[in-house]
């Protein structure tokens, strides 16, 4: 007896396609936690900006 030891995707028509994994949107985060270390160095660089020149001045 012969076995596929890949599951296939019956959805996809094209036999390449058919080898690949089902697309699966679970792992993708949400927008609002993506640019959350991008504020958070923002805020660290403005406020240390802030500091400093307030001691410069």
């Amino acid at each position: 007896m012969k076995r596929r030891i890949l599951l296939t995707n019956e959805s996809a028509r094209h036999p390449f396609r058919q080898k690949l994994p089902p697309f699966r949107t679970e792992h993708i985060a949400p927008a609002a936690d993506d640019d959350k270390d991008l504020k958070l160095f923002v805020f660290s660089f403005t406020a240390f900006f802030i500091a400093i020149y307030s001691f410069i001045g």
